[in-house]
């Protein structure tokens, strides 16, 4: 049985140490044999990096390497000189110090190829390695989290725009010097900065959003199945289920994640880990979400309902700084949202946002609670009672919690208005853990929440200007529950208002 790569973003250290590596080389031909520069934004921990190193080596020429890909025969191997720049751990607490690591990466590069540098000036020292490399060859440059510095200063304006002057300067250098190269790959979490940063460089591919190149980062299902399919059932033989219930579970939880609207992809980091650790736990969002994402939240008192009320379109994602951009644009590409579908205006296409799925939604809403409504820590603690009350399906006592949680929150922070309820109630029961949905269709109307747990169905009804029964009496007039009576399940009617919840 192959290893699992946790960890590892070196293509050799993967293929040389027997660990499972998914096949993705067919996409990368189709771009490397275009020779167009190529621009692709994807969440964290998505293999951008893996992808980065995948290129080195492939122009490195170390056919050998790929000798079990769908590259290999298709592809010359020649040796051309590289350029591989990583934002990823430069230092940028100040201006200077960002500089001073855009041109220690520069030097480190030319070492790598036994080239002196003479200019201490970052700018033209990338400038002078492009050159002095392009006596060796037509020059490949390979750029990973490009706009990491921005990022890590999204809530300061200021110093953002800062930054991105600096990283304009530098990265305009590639523009000037397109004569001497072969092939040009940048990737980076958010496509904002991309037009200001890159704005000498108007031949960029953006594959972002293309629907061919949906499915180049994170695992298909397809791929899921023949990859893993030996820790798949070592997995399903040691939590004592059946492959397909496993296959079910791990699709609610780490699935979802979608880049057109209509293909869907794992998160490969947390398939990952849960198959070395065996157990279903957030691994990706607890495994380093930047605390700029607390503060970005806490600072723009975002909710559920300011994630997912709007469709978006592709403009949106580039017609803004990164810092003055809708909350959801920012999120939806930070994986932390993700395309739920499309709709169709016209010839205009909008994408429907919400959580991929059950980890982000659960580590998420745990993030917005702290962040926005002031739980003490005993309120907050309560969260986690919820989840044992719905499995046991307690229904009033559930109702109390829900109350009681609500009333916790300082009485300045509610607002007399029910789309702040729904995001509430609805961030209290995903914390818990729970698959909540909101305003799910039906054929006469929506339900505010729908919530499934085994085989029960609780649907929630939440009003301000009607009693609880009346809401009730609502759900039952209009037949909100009629749609999953196919489904043998029992079926729960909760109508929730802010002086008034019942059964």
């Amino acid at each position: 049985m192959k290893k699992l790569p946790i960890g590892i973003q070196d293509y050799k250290k993967i293929i040389e140490g027997n660990y499972i590596y998914v096949d993705k080389t067919k996409y990368i031909y189709d771009l490397i044999s275009s020779e167009v520069p190529i621009f692709l934004s994807r969440p964290r921990r998505f293999g951008k990096s893996l992808t980065i190193s995948t290129l080195y080596y492939i122009f490195k020429g170390e056919k050998e390497l790929f000798k079990d890909t769908y590259l290999y025969n298709k592809w010359e191997f020649k040796e051309y000189p590289i350029i591989r720049i990583s934002l990823l751990d430069t230092a940028s607490n100040t201006e200077e110090e960002l500089k001073e690591g855009l041109l220690k990466i520069i030097k480190k590069e030319a070492m790598k190829n036994e080239i002196e540098i003479e200019s201490n000036h970052y700018k033209y020292a990338f400038d002078e390695l492009i050159y002095k490399l392009s006596k060796k060859g037509k020059v490949v440059i390979l750029v990973d989290e490009y706009e990491k510095p921005i990022l890590d200063n999204i809530n300061n304006k200021e110093k953002a725009e800062k930054y991105r002057e600096i990283l304009r300067d530098f990265y305009v250098t590639v523009k000037s010097n397109d004569e001497y190269l072969k092939f040009i790959f940048i990737t980076g979490i958010t496509e904002y900065t991309l037009k200001s940063v890159y704005s000498g460089l108007n031949n960029l591919m953006k594959i972002s959003f293309d629907k061919n190149y949906s499915n180049f980062l994170g695992f298909t299902q397809k791929e899921l199945e023949y990859y893993f399919n030996d820790h798949i059932e070592e997995t399903a033989k040691e939590m004592g289920i059946s492959k397909e219930e496993l296959l079910k579970e791990i699709k609610t939880y780490y699935n979802g994640f979608s880049f057109d609207g209509e293909h869907f992809v794992y998160n490969p980091f947390s398939v990952l880990r849960f198959f070395d650790e065996r157990k279903f736990q957030n691994y990706w969002f607890e495994s380093g979400s930047p605390s700029f994402i607390y503060e970005y939240v806490k600072g723009r008192k975002i909710e559920y309902e300011d994630l997912v009320k709007y469709t978006v379109d592709s403009l949106d994602f580039t017609t803004r700084e990164i810092e003055e951009a809708n909350a959801n644009i920012f999120f939806a590409q930070a994986g932390y949202l993700t395309f739920k579908g499309i709709k169709k205006y016209g010839i205009t296409e909008k994408y429907i946002l919400d959580y991929p799925n059950l980890e982000v939604k659960n580590s998420f809403s745990k993030l917005i609670l702290e962040a926005n409504y002031s739980l003490n820590e005993e309120s907050y603690e309560k969260i986690y009672e919820i989840y044992e009350l719905v499995e046991e399906n307690k229904i009033e006592e559930l109702i109390e919690e829900i109350k009681r949680i609500i009333s916790a929150i300082p009485y300045n922070l509610h607002q007399k208005r029910e789309s702040y309820y729904h995001s509430l109630i609805y961030t209290i029961l995903a914390s818990a853990g729970l698959n909540v949905t909101a305003e799910e269709l039906t054929n006469l109307g929506r339900i505010d929440l729908l919530l499934e747990h085994n085989d029960k169905i609780y649907l929630f009804e939440i009003k301000l200007d009607k009693s609880a029964k009346e809401a009730i009496n609502q759900i039952k007039e209009k037949k909100y529950h009629e749609k999953y009576k196919i489904k043998n399940n029992e079926i729960y009617i909760i109508a929730a208002c802010p002086l008034d919840i019942g059964e």
